[in-house]
């Protein structure tokens, strides 16, 4: 009856968006409070999950959505993300392109959280495109392939890393492994599979696209550009690797932590941005920051959208779905592999958190798997491939593809959905050849 429940609410949420045309945000609240409801919580215990959900959802995301949204502005309207586009064609050419792109979401992938990347990235994505004449889903798509892979398969993300640590999996080994199953998952899902869907016709986002062409001297300099577009990735990266090189007793390892964090790195790089990419180049201070103000408010939508999305998943998780499903398959005799695998698929698509899933699927799958031999880099692999399936209306993800490439919920089913899901295939694919190896 509960998966019953969560389905017929998934359901509701297709047609009340696709079909009625209703807010995307009111529906994820009607079948919410629906939900709720029929699962039999008590009516103030749906609005406080609600609320709960929202909360721990924005509490993270309004901050990096937010300075992401400032940041890739100045980088825009100041000719950085031009001045980055030109080098990046010059070196890779047009042909090579997608190339450049997958390249650059790995990098930064590997150590941001997947919305970090997004928003750092998705500026320099639109002006390729523009700069190009290439269809913006033939651009952007394989970037967003590498960012999506690395945020379920490769420490240090939250999921993989957290999982890692449930099956005692080494994390050099989980890394080495994920890359090796992330390449053709990568390759397959991103470049290849864009390449087949260039009539989607996709538009930027106004607000993160600059559609004047600059000439050289009134952009930044090469290195600038870079520097600032980069910082984030700088500041969080390092911080990472320092965080496994430094002794827990060194002096400055708090506050090197703390500069990493994504939400101080966001802010010291739009600080750094509002300087390099316009004080310095003799922009008043009034004329940056309604550029700033301008990006924010762009994202309004997209922001309670992603709340909405969040609320539903906090919804399903304290209604129990996530435990009913669990205790479904629970005593099934195929395979640890795949069990963890099909487990996160089906969290992933009732929950809609590639995180929630992950975890739950792994809390679920954890005693099962004593005493069967397999290695647990695997078991961290084969789950996060299972929460990567099947994105869809109930997952932050896919609202936030869809809002900045202007495309309709079919569109995004048709091009984000199934990345996902040949990420997720390829995955446990490749998870299932190396298990024959080592």
């Amino acid at each position: 009856m509960p998966l019953l429940i969560a389905i017929t609410g998934i359901i509701l949420l297709f047609l009340l968006i696709a079909v009625f045309k209703l807010n995307a945000f009111l529906s994820f609240i009607i079948v919410c409070l629906l939900v709720g409801i029929l699962q039999g919580m008590e009516l103030e215990s749906v609005i406080v999950s609600i609320q709960s959900g929202i909360g721990n959802t924005l509490g993270f995301l309004v901050l990096i959505l937010g300075l992401g949204a400032m940041l890739g502005k100045l980088v825009a309207v100041s000719g950085a993300a031009q001045r980055i586009t030109t080098k990046l064609v010059d070196s890779f050419g047009i042909k090579y392109i997608q190339w450049a792109v997958v390249l650059a979401g790995f990098i930064v992938g590997i150590p941001m959280f997947y919305t970090v990347g997004f928003v750092i990235l998705i500026p320099l994505v639109f002006t390729v495109a523009a700069a190009t004449n290439l269809p913006l889903i033939y651009v952007g798509l394989p970037m967003l392939t590498s960012l999506s892979v690395t945020h379920g398969f490769l420490p240090p993300h939250p999921a993989p890393t957290a999982i890692s640590g449930m099956f005692n999996a080494s994390i050099g080994k989980t890394m080495l492994y994920g890359i090796i199953v992330a390449i053709p998952a990568i390759i397959i899902a991103g470049p290849l599979f864009a390449r087949t869907i260039k009539k989607v016709v996709a538009t930027p986002l106004p607000e993160f696209y600059n559609p004047v062409v600059l000439k050289d001297e009134e952009m930044p300099k090469m290195g600038v550009s870079i520097f600032t577009a980069l910082l984030p990735v700088i500041l969080i990266g390092l911080s990472t690797v320092l965080d496994y090189a430094l002794p827990a007793d060194f002096p400055a390892r708090k506050l090197i932590l703390f500069i990493g964090n994504p939400v101080m790195a966001m802010l010291l790089s739009v600080l750094v941005a509002i300087y390099t990419l316009g004080l310095a180049r003799g922009k008043k201070m009034k004329e940056v920051m309604d550029s700033v103000a301008a990006s924010v408010s762009s994202i309004t939508m997209v922001l309670l959208i992603i709340a909405g999305a969040g609320a539903l998943k906090q919804i399903l998780v304290d209604s129990g779905v996530s435990d009913y499903l669990g205790n479904i398959l629970r005593d099934s005799s195929i395979s640890p592999l795949i069990l963890g695998w099909l487990i996160a698929t089906l969290l992933r698509v009732c929950i809609g958190s590639a995180t929630v899933a992950g975890l739950t699927a792994a809390g679920i799958v954890l005693p099962l798997v004593s005493g069967t031999g397999v290695q647990p880099e695997l078991m961290v692999l084969a789950i996060g491939s299972g929460s990567l399936m099947l994105s869809h209306v109930n997952d932050g993800g896919f609202w936030l593809f869809k809002e900045y490439f202007n495309l309709s919920v079919k569109e995004t089913l048709s091009t984000w959905t199934v990345m996902e899901t040949m990420v997720g295939v390829i995955g446990i694919i490749g998870v299932l050849i190396l298990n024959l190896f080592i």
